[in-house]
């Protein structure tokens, strides 16, 4: 496919995709989520890839939904949203939190909508200092969809959940990091260095044993204590197998730096 909405790449293990409409702060069409399918699906079938960094090009991450895309006006027929989430936001948070290595989100400018709740998706969101989280469906009578209300409650609690779903407030890089939303707020100079030196540490990483622990944390929602422990237990077995186990020890044993080959 060639890509006319984003920009992608697969350079040393890392996976680098690039909201790139910027004249419409990277709002998604659905060119634009067949695209993102598409590398996604690249990213699946890659075996050498070992994380994926998602950001946006120019002066915001994403403003969600292009409403230009599906306009309607009042009085006019109304548009099935649901098919929407059903065929590309549902699949694409889905497709996220199932890729079988660290997700880095490096959130520049604003995240709204479900651009907001994409960039939460990801396993570790780090945001420049300008950065804004907004949660703009109360204002058009919506709710906050690509998995918003089940992310933003299990990230910083019900009430602040609430206040932001109903309020739709922007809510800056630092309060966010203040409120355990996002891993941490940098600033913006230093964004993408900071998020592709953490995708290198992870290239490097031994990539089985991180999937598993994204599993398992993911998991965790569901299970009582001894179905996770039980859990715990099956993945640990499998992963004593694996050479990524024995390279870890051997290295420690010898003082050395291990060299992880992330099977």
């Amino acid at each position: 496919m060639n890509y006319e909405n984003i920009l992608f790449e697969i350079k040393n293990g890392i996976a680098k995709l690039t909201l790139n409409r910027p004249d419409k702060l990277n709002s998604f069409t659905q060119a634009m989520h067949l695209e993102v399918r598409d590398a996604l699906g690249q990213v699946e079938r890659d075996k050498s890839v070992r994380v994926f960094v998602l950001t946006g090009a120019g002066r915001g991450f994403c403003a969600g939904q292009d409403l230009s895309d599906r306009a309607v006006e009042p009085g006019a027929q109304g548009v099935d949203l649901g098919e929407s989430v059903e065929k590309f936001y549902a699949p694409l948070v889905l497709a996220l939190r199932n890729l079988p290595m660290p997700v880095i989100c490096a959130v520049n400018g604003v995240a709204a909508g479900a651009g907001a709740n994409l960039a939460l998706a990801a396993d570790i969101v780090i945001a420049g200092k300008s950065a804004s989280f907004v949660e703009v469906f109360c204002k058009l009578g919506l709710i906050p969809d690509t998995g918003g209300t089940w992310i933003l409650p299990r990230l910083i609690g019900m009430a602040r959940a609430t206040g932001l779903a109903m309020l739709g407030e922007k809510l800056t890089a630092d309060r966010a990091e203040q409120w355990g939303l996002i891993w941490k707020a940098v600033p913006d100079e230093v964004l993408m260095t900071e998020a592709m030196a953490m995708a290198g540490h992870f290239a490097a990483a031994p990539t089985k044993g991180l999937a598993f622990t994204k599993r398992a944390l993911q998991a965790s929602y569901g299970n009582s204590l001894p179905e996770q422990l039980k859990l715990e237990g099956e993945m640990m077995r499998e992963l004593g197998h694996s050479h990524d186990y024995r390279e870890g020890v051997a290295a420690f044993i010898a003082k050395r730096t291990p060299e992880f080959k992330g099977e």
